[in-house]
């Protein structure tokens, strides 16, 4: 369950810095936030990059056994 709660956050990073990257773009600025904050050191970068993607990877296979909500069949759209 710990795993879960790890990937889950590190959704919550990307999605939100994701999202900054997009609004950013219309203004034509830079708030990729995880680049602001680790652009000096591009391998630690790539490294949550990577992160986020496995942790997406791992909540898209593990999901069903961990959600409540899908378990039960009950989800709601």
């Amino acid at each position: 369950m710990k795993l879960h709660t790890v990937g889950f956050i590190l959704l919550i990073v990307g999605g939100l810095n994701w999202g900054l990257v997009g609004i950013g773009g219309f203004f034509a600025s830079n708030w990729n936030v995880v680049n602001l904050i680790l652009g000096r050191w591009p391998v630690v970068e790539a490294l949550v990059y990577v992160l986020v993607g496995a942790a997406a990877v791992y909540e898209v296979v593990t999901h069903k056994q961990n959600c409540k909500n899908c378990a039960s069949g009950q989800a709601t759209v």
